[in-house]
Parts: structure tokens; sequence; C-alpha cells
């Protein structure tokens, strides 16, 4: 996995002034030092994909990922490989 992806958030999936925004950053960024692809979401105990796991997949899956690092046009910006269905 790539560590050097950054925490990524988009307004409309993250505000940064909700009041867990400064523990879903420490999470965010645990796992990625871990190396994990994933960490539980520290107020409802989901499961959230990382910057870096979601940048390895290499496209955007269109679901509003909380840490897509793809760029946003009217939504998520699909970029599939070409043999995805």
């Amino acid at each position: 996995m790539t560590n050097h992806v950054p925490f990524i958030t988009h307004r409309e999936r993250l505000n940064p002034e909700r009041h867990d925004f400064e523990a879903i950053r420490i999470a965010h960024d645990g796992a990625v030092r871990e190396e994990e692809k994933i960490y539980r979401d520290p107020t409802t105990g989901l499961m959230v994909f990382t910057a870096p796991a979601l940048a390895e997949r290499g496209w955007c899956c269109e679901r509003g990922c909380r840490h897509c690092p793809y760029p946003t046009e009217y939504g998520p910006l699909r970029q599939q490989p070409e043999n995805h269905s």
C-alpha cells in the first residue's frame, strides 16, 4: 500500500466542523501508519477505507467514499479499468 497518500476528505462527505472530525483523522492516520486498508469510525463503529487503499484500487466506485482520492465534478468521477463491469 502507498503510505504517501494524504488524509483526504471531501467536505460533502466529511464536514471538518463535525464534533468527531479530529478523532476520525487520528483513526485514519493510525491505520495508514499501520498499513491497514480500513479503520473503524470512532463514532459509528462502521468500517471505512483509507485514502491509500482507495488510491490503490485505481478508480472511483462512485459510492461517495469518505477518503476517495479521485476528483469530483457533480459527484465522484468514474475512472475504472476497461475490463471492469
